[in-house]
């Protein structure tokens, strides 16, 4: 015969506390280090573009910058700053998955997975931006390539993805087993 204990609702309250503010708690981490989050993406799109392409690709992480074309006649710098960063377009994913957590704290395997899901869908629309700034300023030069892929289509791309990432992480989070 096995000795159980009876379940304890202080400790379950406790246990329900703890994991939205430890989202919240990551979320302030990754905007006081949202520099060195930029110097990590900003190494992730020179290697992407390495890999993808034939233009030789110089990464000054130090100063959040991915220089490409450089075997070319129209070399390009590409500086990250921080409204260009994914770092902001996760910060609501963390907000409504703390909001979550609080209140559907039995579903936090479901909601953590939603969110790993979610902020990958997220980073890499961030570096499919970053691609598609390459690409035009490749084929429509660097006037307007630049303003085609970063002012115009880069922000609807980061809207829209930043949307769909939103939508993604709820649909994923509340949708029932199968």
């Amino acid at each position: 015969m096995a000795v159980t204990s009876a379940p304890n609702p202080g400790m379950a309250r406790i246990s329900a506390a703890i994991a939205p503010c430890a989202v919240i708690c990551a979320g302030v981490t990754l905007v006081l280090v949202e520099r060195s989050y930029r110097e990590l993406e900003v190494r992730l799109a020179g290697a992407i573009l390495n890999a993808v392409t034939r233009s030789s690709v110089y990464v000054a992480g130090d100063r959040e910058t991915v220089y490409f074309g450089l075997n070319g006649t129209a070399p390009f710098g590409l500086r990250m700053t921080p409204e260009c960063s994914s770092v902001f377009l996760l910060l609501p994913l963390l907000l409504v998955t703390a909001l979550m957590l609080y209140f559907r704290p039995g579903r936090a395997r479901r909601l953590f997975f939603s969110l790993g899901i979610s902020a990958l869908a997220v980073i890499l629309v961030n570096q499919l931006r970053i691609f598609m700034i390459f690409w035009l300023i490749g084929g429509l030069g660097t006037d307007e390539g630049y303003y085609w892929g970063h002012t115009l289509l880069g922000s609807l791309v980061s809207v829209f993805g930043g949307a769909a990432s939103l939508v993604l992480f709820v649909w994923l989070a509340t949708r029932r087993s199968a």
